[in-house]
């Protein structure tokens, strides 16, 4: 896979003019932007995307319906749209999208990954049946849909039952929040 070119943000989300490799990012920590689209159903339930094996932070993890970033040059609401096409293979309109805030995530990992992302968060109606998603190999291991309860009894557990990304409680919490405002 070809690596992208991503807009470096300031540490308060505003543009600098430059961009830089995603490896060049992540090594250096540059402050960057991120897509994460949740989708939902109207029975109620939440989309969960399994992160590829392969992945190099939290493999295996149940995390955001899609997340991915944000290439250089791009606005926000078109890469979410094409990290919906490219992750699950569904095409949807921007119209479709709800945007519920940007969530700052500022993270090290012993990779040697420095991650500070800005997480432009959006929520959308699952508008097909989820076995007309197709998973992208090498991002998506599964997808399922769960139930809010079941979200909840799942993130009440997250610091220990290795289910989702555990230091990412409080996001999941807004999200939730969000989603159950529309059902």
């Amino acid at each position: 896979m070809k690596e992208e070119y991503i807009d470096i943000v300031t540490k308060t989300g505003k543009p600098t003019g430059q961009s830089a490799l995603k490896s060049v990012i992540h090594k250096k920590g540059y402050y960057h932007n991120t897509a994460h689209i949740w989708f939902y159903t109207d029975k109620g339930e939440i989309l969960l995307q399994q992160r590829a094996a392969s992945k190099i932070i939290c493999p295996l993890l149940w995390d955001v319906s899609v997340a991915g970033h944000i290439d250089a040059g791009e606005t926000i609401t078109s890469g979410a749209v094409r990290e919906i096409e490219e992750e699950i293979g569904l095409t949807i309109q921007e119209s479709d999208l709800e945007n519920i805030g940007v969530f700052d995530c500022f993270q090290s990992y012993p990779n040697g990954i420095i991650d500070n992302e800005f997480h432009h968060t959006f929520i959308a109606l699952l508008p097909v049946p989820l076995s007309k998603l197709t998973p992208q190999k090498d991002e998506v291991e599964d997808l399922k849909l769960v139930s809010i309860s079941i979200f909840k009894k799942l993130l009440e557990n997250s610091k220990t039952n290795g289910h989702f990304v555990a230091s990412n409680y409080n996001y999941y919490q807004a999200v939730l929040q969000s989603i159950t405002k529309k059902l």
